[in-house]
């Protein structure tokens, strides 16, 4: 599990394709030095497991699946990424709980100053539009970001704040380009809960409005059972 909160820009050396497994070399002098084999690291939010670790230099595998899921494929030595290791018992919660598992991939619309901020709009496939709620969380290439009021049907904007775009690459992204997204966890499993409870589990995207008409409550207030 992650936060997406990125702690390390890393280097891509070298990507090479083994059968089924894609094998990933990273250079990350910051997070390589609490790293072991086995561990976990998301890289541009993809949850990837270390197999070498080398001084500063990660090897890491990905399957067929991620390549077909993610923006993984596109990769080539040269690219800076975002890393950040799996959270530890008692660190800080500074993003939202991310998975690493990425939903799919998102097409950047706009990207730049707009009213005195920064904004990122980034369009999406309905599969994954259903899963936003206004004022949720969701993860860019394993940034945690906090959606817009909306309207949420095939895309949505998020506010960089300076911090962000210092300590990331989401400033450098162009209109065209493909992100790797990963819909909040937490807002998922309360949209399935929801549409298995009243039979509408292909049904249209909820709001947090019709969670809460639902029996999804706040404070004190309980989930619906059946």
């Amino acid at each position: 599990m992650f936060t997406g909160i990125v702690r390390e820009i890393g280097v891509l050396r070298s990507t090479v394709r083994l059968g089924q497994v894609t094998r990933l070399v990273v250079s990350a002098p910051v997070c390589a030095a609490g790293l072991a084999p086995g561990d976990s690291l998301a890289v541009n939010g993809i949850c990837l497991t270390v197999v070498i670790r080398r001084k500063d230099r990660l090897t890491l595998e990905a399957v067929a699946e991620t390549r077909r899921v993610t923006t993984l494929g596109s990769w080539r030595g040269g690219d800076r990424v975002h890393l950040e290791p799996a959270l530890r018992a008692g660190e800080p919660l500074g993003g939202h709980y991310v998975l690493g598992h990425v939903d799919g991939t998102g097409k950047v619309l706009r990207n730049g100053p707009c009213r005195g901020a920064w904004q990122l709009t980034v369009g999406l496939p309905p599969r994954l539009a259903r899963e936003m709620v206004a004022k949720g969380s969701i993860a860019v290439n394993g940034v945690s970001l906090t959606l817009d009021d909306g309207p949420l049907a095939d895309r949505f904007t998020a506010s960089l704040v300076p911090l962000t775009l210092a300590a990331t690459r989401l400033g450098e992204l162009r209109p065209g380009q493909a992100v790797n997204v990963e819909m909040d966890a937490l807002a998922k499993a309360a949209r399935r809960a929801a549409a298995s409870k009243t039979g509408d589990e292909a049904g249209p995207r909820s709001t947090l409005g019709a969670l809460l008409a639902r029996g999804f409550g706040r404070g004190g207030s309980t989930w619906p059972t059946k």
